[in-house]
């Protein structure tokens, strides 16, 4: 039986476990993702069930060996930010990702970091696209983390940089290709590859391009596996239209 000392960690994903427990999925910043058994948490008596929540930045410790421990303490670390409701959301979905592409207790301290970073961000965004800027600006630094990280700067074969003024194909395998010399492929601008390099996505069209090239990325590292919270927000907004067109008479 070993013990960890108290550790900074957030609540991935909880769910009933027996009868009064739960089952936490934590990012923790010293040992990635924990899968953690909080007993008694969902009695009437626990002091700890409100703190259990996403989003709230914890202090954690357990004890146990294997894949799942025991949760031992747990006290709230700082002042946690509050996600508006229009964000949720896009806070899910980064757990989700999470959840997916990182194994247990196989640390990444620039996730646990980048994973603040974010939270903040999507706090504190004042429209759709300071939101999306920050999901992108994620899903990169987690690429690169993962050692999945895009080519964006430098021509895959001649190895030549990137040319703001120049159009691009963008191969999975190689990074960009002067456009013309091959087909098949997405065709990005060179302004917008070095934009999301510079992690400087001012522009809509580089936002875009972000969307594209990120997603395509993530999807290969996903294996084919479905995002449940891109299908819900796909739902919620094809739900949102539907109900703003007009009926006939």
């Amino acid at each position: 039986m070993s013990r960890s000392g108290l550790e900074p960690a957030w609540v991935l994903h909880h769910h009933p476990y027996r009868d009064s427990s739960l089952l936490l999925e934590l990012l923790t910043a010293n040992h990635g993702r924990m899968g953690v058994i909080a007993r008694g948490a969902r009695s009437a008596r626990s002091k700890t069930r409100g703190l259990l929540q996403p989003f709230q930045s914890l202090l954690v410790s357990w004890a146990g060996r294997g894949e799942l421990a025991t949760l031992a303490t747990v006290e709230r670390d700082q002042a946690s930010p509050r996600l508006p409701p229009a964000q949720l959301m896009a806070g899910f979905y980064v757990n989700e990702l999470l959840l997916k592409l990182l194994q247990r207790q196989d640390p990444h301290r620039e996730v646990f970091d980048d994973y603040r970073v974010v939270i903040d961000a999507l706090a504190a965004a004042g429209d759709d696209q300071a939101a999306a800027r920050a999901l992108r600006l994620f899903e990169k630094r987690l690429l690169e983390a993962l050692g999945y990280g895009l080519n964006l700067t430098h021509e895959g074969l001649s190895g030549r940089p990137v040319q703001a003024a120049c159009d691009y194909h963008y191969y999975a395998e190689n990074g960009p290709e002067p456009a013309g010399v091959a087909d098949g492929a997405t065709v990005v601008s060179g302004e917008a590859l070095l934009a999301l390099a510079s992690e400087r996505l001012e522009r809509p069209q580089d936002l875009q391009v972000a969307r594209q090239l990120l997603g395509e990325a993530l999807q290969r590292q996903l294996g084919g596996r479905a995002l449940r919270t891109r299908e819900v927000a796909k739902a919620t907004l094809r739900r949102r239209r539907a109900s703003t067109e007009p009926t006939s008479s």
